[in-house]
């Protein structure tokens, strides 16, 4: 955990006004946290931070890619990351998070650790379907995979044509239904 510490800001100190920090994000970033299902990657987090009296304003910019396993042909390939969100920290005797873009600090509170919203930043931008990209309309998964998991699909049925016969047979049924 002690590496992430360089994602900590501190803001006690700092002038009213606008300030820039700039993190790695790296595949030791998602070793060290211990529920972190990525395990590589290489990004890059832009952080704008306004101060005020009252609270923090951090405008977040992360851009770069994660190794995920394609759920296709299970390869490993490499995801594009962009992300762009803002996060508003308020300050009050009770540290609580009222809303996703904004938590509460303890007016005591001199720092903030932004290792976690780096990292839901980063899960929340990756598509539920981990597959390869397309390359100028081509599938990049391996293809020799492919032809092996299509010798066990159900014969009218390819992994790349996306057929699935019961989706028909399911729809007779909703026919005979009317």
């Amino acid at each position: 955990m002690e590496n992430l510490d360089k994602y900590r800001i501190v803001f006690q100190g700092l002038s009213e006004g606008v300030h820039e920090f700039e993190f790695e994000v790296d595949d030791l970033f998602f070793e060290n946290l211990e529920y972190s299902d990525i395990k590589k990657g290489n990004l890059n987090a832009k952080v704008l931070l306004t101060k005020r009296t009252q609270f923090l304003e951090l405008r977040f910019s992360i851009n770069g890619y994660v190794e995920l396993i394609c759920d296709r042909c299970l390869d490993e390939y490499d995801q594009p990351v962009k992300y762009r969100g803002t996060l508003f920290v308020k300050f009050s005797e009770n540290e609580e998070q009222l809303a996703e873009d904004v938590i509460c600090l303890l007016p005591a509170d001199h720092e903030l650790d932004i290792a976690h919203y780096l990292y839901e930043s980063i899960k929340l931008s990756i598509p539920l379907k981990r597959v390869h990209p397309k390359d100028k309309g081509n599938i990049t998964c391996n293809q020799e995979m492919l032809k092996n998991l299509d010798k066990y699909y159900k014969k009218g049925h390819s992994i790349e044509s996306g057929n699935d016969p019961r989706w028909s047979d399911l729809g007779k049924l909703m026919g005979n239904n009317n």
